[in-house]
């Protein structure tokens, strides 16, 4: 199935590592004050939503949910407390997708590895260099930036040939960012996926045998 390719993208929540209830966790605990039903709202669109910015889900739970305005220095305060807890609960290599990471590091020479992640940036870095997976990649790369822009970043940035990179990934979010770049998208560990480019992997164990 992967045979094809060069260039892999990684998306990194739900996919190499684990931590969506962590992240969900988070979310929760920022927003503890305010009403557990409008709290509800956003946790059922992170749920649905993993591969967007937690900058953007920030906004939206102000602007859409609550119908109020949210200043740029408020949003960042909040990722900062989002941060926070993150750091303090996701240098875990237990939550490791050992189906995934197994294949990476199997294949680390094979292709040439990205990872692009709707995660914070400089998080997702510490993160990488704390569970020891950093050296599988190229380059680790995170919001505040769309995931969209930073693929079509990475591609300019390497003079990838389009049609030999792939984006793993198990949001629909990540399904647009590689149609809105021109590549392939291969769907993974979220039956929800499964059905939106015709490629997706139900293990990573069967593509090493």
């Amino acid at each position: 199935m992967l045979q094809k390719y060069k260039v892999i993208l990684w998306d990194f929540d739900g996919v190499i590592m684990d931590s969506m209830p962590v992240r969900t966790k988070g979310f929760a605990e920022v927003l503890k004050d305010y009403p557990t039903e409008q709290v509800q709202q956003l946790l059922d669109f992170h749920e649905v939503n993993g591969g967007l910015s937690r900058y953007y889900k920030f906004r939206y739970f102000f602007e859409k949910i609550r119908n109020e305005e949210i200043t740029e220095e408020q949003v960042l305060a909040l990722a900062e407390k989002f941060s926070v807890i993150m750091l303090s609960l996701l240098q875990d290599e237990t939550l490791l997708i050992p189906d995934a990471l197994g294949f990476i590091k199997q294949n680390a020479t094979r292709y040439i590895m990205h990872v692009v992640s709707g995660s914070d940036q400089t998080e997702l870095r510490t993160i990488c260099g704390a569970v020891d997976i950093q050296q599988y990649f190229k380059s680790i790369h995170g919001s505040p930036t769309s995931k969209i822009e930073l693929v079509r970043q990475i591609i300019a940035f390497n003079d990838y040939k389009k049609s030999d990179v792939v984006l793993i990934g198990d949001s629909v979010n990540d399904f647009d960012a590689a149609v809105a770049n021109g590549i392939d998208f291969c769907g993974y560990n979220n039956q929800h996926v499964s059905g939106l480019s015709g490629s997706y992997i139900n293990s990573f164990a069967d593509l090493l045998k």
